[in-house]
């Protein structure tokens, strides 16, 4: 097939843009690279049948003739939402709106990205897909949420009325290579800090708690929903969940950081828990996670450490 990823420079889209061309697809990724970074994806530069476009998806757009929309452009990290509000919220309604009429113009299928903040700070444990959320529309991080809860409206509606073929997968917490250091996360805040040797800031008394999922599992999980005739939104994500004071201990363990641990005022709107119900995705697709959290956090060290510029260490890490 040839496929069209938007958000392609970004951590998970250039992950998928892998993914696909090894499955022996054509890609075209476009991205206006005001999150992504074309480092994420300079190892294609020979890849004849990847492309790359720069262009943001809210200007229209006509890139050929496609088989598959896969529509990951929007900022995605809290320290990227905060600071591009607007840009978040343009993204969510007019930018997936384009993506949907390229889809559509060409019967393309598409799959859209969306996330587990559609749920807010929820007050069902673990959270399904038919719960509809508690999130405040006013807050901070309503550009972010509230984009994302658009986003899936405005693809339903064209499943429902216009007869899209469309797919909706809501992304828990991700991590592994190639996510920014500097981009507020809880995974990539911790290992910076601890491969540092700088204090771990844990915001709140870190009993909050949230589900890891590795970028390789996500991928998978993905990939199967793409290419499966479910339409209603679906949760992929690891359903081990963790606080955040745990995950701390464990980046402690993992790099033999002396850091300390110290604590912070809770960001407002923060989520009081976050745990996926992957019901459905083990029913429907036949997925679930492999690898937990610290068997994920040796595979992505390396590259922290590399991108701090910092001395390499042999450790080998077995799945299986």
């Amino acid at each position: 097939m040839r496929i069209l990823i938007t958000g392609a420079a970004g951590f998970l889209g250039s992950h998928l843009t892998d993914a696909l061309l090894a499955e022996g697809h054509s890609v075209v990724g476009i991205d206006n690279l005001c999150t992504g970074s074309l480092e994420n994806l300079s190892h294609l530069t020979k890849e004849p049948r990847f492309e790359f476009r720069e262009h943001d998806i809210c200007q229209p757009f006509d890139f050929g003739r496609v088989d598959y929309v896969f529509n990951f452009a929007s900022p995605a990290s809290p320290q990227d939402y905060l600071r591009l509000g607007v840009e978040t919220l343009d993204a969510g309604s007019t930018g997936t709106r384009n993506a949907l009429e390229y889809a559509q113009k060409y019967q393309a299928r598409f799959l859209h990205a969306s996330t587990s903040e559609c749920y807010g700070d929820p007050a069902v444990h673990p959270q399904t897909e038919d719960y509809w959320g508690n999130v405040n529309p006013v807050g901070p991080r309503s550009v972010y949420d509230e984009a994302k809860r658009f986003s899936e409206a405005l693809v339903m509606a064209y499943h429902r009325y216009r007869k899209a073929d469309t797919r909706i997968v809501r992304i828990f917490n991700t991590y592994g290579p190639r996510l920014k250091p500097s981009d507020g996360r809880v995974i990539s805040n911790f290992l910076i800090q601890a491969l540092r040797g700088e204090d771990i800031t844990v915001y709140g008394d870190g009993s909050q708690s949230r589900s890891f999922c590795y970028v390789s599992d996500e991928i998978e999980g993905i990939l199967r929903l793409s290419q499966s005739e479910v339409h209603s939104p679906i949760n992929i994500g690891n359903p081990k969940e963790w606080t955040i004071l745990d995950c701390a201990k464990a980046v402690l363990r993992i790099t033999g950081s002396t850091s300390r641990i110290i604590h912070r005022p809770l960001p407002e709107d923060d989520p009081a828990q976050r745990k996926p119900d992957i019901s459905r995705a083990k029913e429907l697709l036949g997925w679930e996670p492999r690898i937990d959290l610290e068997t994920g956090l040796k595979l992505c060290l390396e590259y922290f450490r590399k991108s701090l510029a910092l001395p390499a260490v042999t450790d080998s890490v077995t799945l299986s």
